[in-house]
């Protein structure tokens, strides 16, 4: 489903992402783990271009999504992306912020996205807040919506940067939940993510990132137990004494 060969992207002198390479199959969970600065968000943002890269290729889906004469608006459609910060409207209800899209981008009918949004919003346990505003809402309530709203494109890919890392302990649970939900489902996912524990729960590949590069792709079992790389090892030692 998605397909990554030899990117590459720099700030100038400086290497975010190296000789990239990594394919995630059809109803897989890949979780991008590993220290600040490896590059883990810059490259889940270059999946649907929100992000440049300056060589190499991404396939989602067939289609290249940094291909000069790509529509990038098509790409997009049918990949959901899930902001830390959550990004919704503010001036929108729940109900609005997860229906605006499928009726502005794929021209869907008002009630028939509002009939879908509402059963979204239900199934992600936000039924009465339908007609709530993001100020509204806490925080976990906010990226559910979040999720809803991409959900509500039909997306075949869902991409999540630190789903969790904006939230208050407790709140994390109910996204984690709402994620654990979707992967049973059999949607492909790249997951950024620190919680470790739901890394190793859910995916079926953990992917360690350091100075730009994958260092280590491995079953979660297989990275948790037995990291291959003396860079991993030192990140899992900090981690799990953390």
């Amino acid at each position: 489903m998605i397909s990554i060969v030899n990117v590459a992207k720099s700030y100038g002198k400086h290497k975010v992402l190296q000789d990239i390479h990594l394919e995630v199959p059809k109803g897989h969970v890949y979780a991008l783990i590993g220290p600040s600065g490896a590059g883990k968000s810059t490259l889940i943002r270059a999946i649907n271009a929100l992000e440049s890269i300056q060589q190499g290729e991404i396939v989602v889906d067939g289609l290249q999504v940094h291909h000069k004469t790509t529509d990038i608006n098509k790409v997009r459609a049918n990949i959901g992306f899930v902001f830390q910060s959550f990004n919704l409207y503010p001036h929108l209800t729940a109900l609005e912020n997860v229906s605006i899209a499928p009726v502005k981008v794929k021209k869907v009918n008002r009630e028939e996205a509002e009939a879908k949004a509402k059963s979204l919003l239900s199934s992600l346990g936000l039924g009465e807040k339908i007609s709530s505003y993001p100020g509204q809402l806490s925080g976990g309530q906010q990226q559910r919506v979040a999720i809803a709203r991409a959900l509500a494109m039909d997306p075949k890919v869902m991409l999540f940067d630190e789903p969790t890392s904006a939230l208050d302990p407790e709140m994390v649970k109910e996204v984690l939940d709402a994620i654990r939900h979707l992967a049973a489902t059999g949607m492909t996912m790249v997951v950024v993510t620190h919680e470790m524990g739901f890394a190793k729960e859910i995916c079926n590949n953990i992917v360690f990132m350091a100075e730009g590069k994958i260092v280590e792709v491995a079953p979660p079992d297989q990275f948790f137990s037995n990291p291959q790389s003396d860079r991993a090892r030192d990140f899992l030692s900090k981690v799990l004494e953390h």
